[in-house]
């Protein structure tokens, strides 16, 4: 593992990418006990602060993690897709927050992610799958339910569609699409949009997975999709006419 001692970029940066990089790499394995921060410091000749920030930030990540005691010391943790799937919803939030990004846009990617998982959803979901959807299709068909109890619901009733595909690697990826871009589109139209309507196209979607018709599934969410763009046209139209 080395960094370049010369190169503007900071330090503890430098060290957290190299040990990062040795982790992939195959070179760190996991339950490995890394070097201690006085070897460390040592072997890319900087201070033990340096070192010591350097190994906070692959903590941050899930890379590494301390154990006190005499056989304590950083060692590289066995990342799961539990961990990885918090940071892919932070990341993508920060993203979607921080840059413009069109609705239309976001919105697009987010049910062409859906859509991918709709075959193996019909194919894999489980009663405990369709438990979930309908409960939370009945949740949000209760009429004291508030915007916020509604919209969180919402994303309950997506996680579960992707979730029925039985894929780890699926549910990671789209962890930001539902998790973040859902909210989002939540936040700009439910206002606008029939609760009764949003209820009918999940009943459409959790039918069609009962019945294992991945077609039928496709096609509410392409529907649903292009009744969320729609709404948030008329609203962009409606902003415009009162400025």
């Amino acid at each position: 593992m080395k960094i370049d001692p010369k190169s503007t970029g900071d330090l503890s940066t430098q060290i957290a990418q190299a040990i990062r990089d040795a982790i992939i790499g195959g070179d760190l394995i996991v339950d490995e006990r890394l070097p201690s921060e006085a070897e460390l410091a040592d072997q890319f000749q900087v201070s033990r602060p340096t070192v010591r920030e350097a190994l906070k930030r692959l903590a941050a990540q899930s890379l590494i993690r301390t154990q006190r005691g005499a056989s304590g010391g950083a060692f590289v943790n066995r990342l799961s897709f539990q961990d990885a799937y918090a940071q892919q919803v932070t990341t993508s939030t920060l993203l979607l927050s921080m840059n413009a990004v069109k609705f239309d846009t976001a919105c697009e990617a987010r049910y062409a992610l859906e859509r991918a998982c709709g075959p193996l959803s019909a194919e894999r979901r489980n009663p405990d799958h369709l438990a979930t959807m309908r409960a939370e299709i009945h949740r949000q068909s209760q009429p004291g339910l508030s915007d916020e109890a509604f919209c969180a619901s919402d994303v309950a009733f997506h996680r579960a569609l992707v979730d029925a595909a039985e894929n780890p690697v699926l549910s990671y990826q789209l962890a930001g699409a539902v998790e973040a871009m859902q909210p989002l589109m939540n936040m700009i139209t439910f206002t606008a949009r029939s609760r009764e309507q949003i209820v009918a196209f999940h009943t459409r979607i959790a039918d069609a997975l009962e019945a294992h018709d991945s077609a039928a599934v496709d096609q509410s969410l392409r529907e649903l999709a292009a009744y969320t763009i729609s709404l948030a046209d008329q609203l962009m139209r409606k902003r415009k006419q009162t400025t």
